[in-house]
This record gives C-alpha cells, sequence and structure tokens, in this order.
C-alpha cells in the first residue's frame, strides 16, 4: 500500500528523476533517490514544509534536484523504472538512503555533515544526509 498519495503521472516523474539522477549507481543506487524523493513528501519540515505530493518535490526550486534544474531531466521513465519507483512509494526503504532527505555526489569523500545534516552513509557516488528525528518525525515513521 502506498505511503504517500500518487497519481500515474506522478509515479512517472519520480521514476524519471530516480533515472536522471542515479541511473548510473544501478537499480539500487534509483531506489535511494527514490526514498529520497518520498520522504521529501513525507518530511513537512526543513526545507519541505510545504511539499505535498511527487510532482511538487521533483520541481522544488531553490532546494531541488539538479537534474531538473540543469537540462538532465528529459529521459522518458521506462517500466522498470516506474516498478522502482512504485517500491519506494509503498514505503520500502534501502539503507544509507531510508531517512535521508538529501544527496549528492562529491568529488573526493563524503563529509561528516552537509548543511548541518549528518551524513547517513554512501553508495557508489552519492553521499546521502538524514535529519535527526526530532527536526523531522515523519521521515521515520514508515517502511519496513
Amino acid at each position: 500500500m502506498a505511503i504517500i498519495k500518487t497519481t500515474a503521472g506522478h509515479t512517472k516523474l519520480l521514476a524519471r528523476l530516480m533515472r536522471a539522477e542515479a541511473e548510473g549507481d544501478g537499480e539500487l543506487g534509483m531506489l535511494m533517490v527514490g526514498n529520497v524523493g518520498v520522504n521529501r513528501v513525507l518530511a513537512d519540515c526543513l526545507d519541505f514544509e510545504n511539499i505535498d505530493n511527487l510532482e511538487q518535490m521533483v520541481f522544488q526550486s531553490p532546494g531541488g534536484f539538479e537534474a531538473t534544474q540543469k537540462g538532465y531531466f528529459y529521459q522518458g521513465a521506462r517500466d522498470k523504472d516506474i516498478r522502482l519507483a512504485r517500491q519506494v512509494i509503498n514505503g520500502k526503504r534501502y539503507h544509507p538512503a531510508s531517512n535521508s532527505l538529501w544527496f549528492f555526489r562529491p568529488e573526493g569523500s563524503c563529509p561528516a555533515q552537509w548543511f548541518n545534516q549528518y551524513n547517513s552513509g554512501r553508495f557508489k557516488s552519492h553521499c546521502f544526509f538524514s535529519p535527526t528525528q526530532s527536526a523531522c518525525p515523519k521521515v521515520f515513521s514508515y517502511g519496513y
């Protein structure tokens, strides 16, 4: 069962975002980007207080994703991308992105903190950063 409300169109947007941001990191990397996206819809904290659906999350500006802001969000969602997006919409979490609201691709190692958020780990080229549970409790309230 979905942990956030979505439409077929919004699911495709998430799938496109996952592909644009992390296709080079494989399916697991794409799933982790999807975790971050779903967490931002759920969060209702920090930079994400007015994000109510996947479309708002995908196109958030400022504070959104490089893929939509720098022009590499042009590829369509493939069936396998949509399947992956549905997994995270249905609450599947993947460490280190389980509770993350941010990720980025550094030139070197991951910093311990990024914009005052703690590094929760790295997967291939991306470092993931999570808020504290007291700052964003809704991010910690779902999943298996």
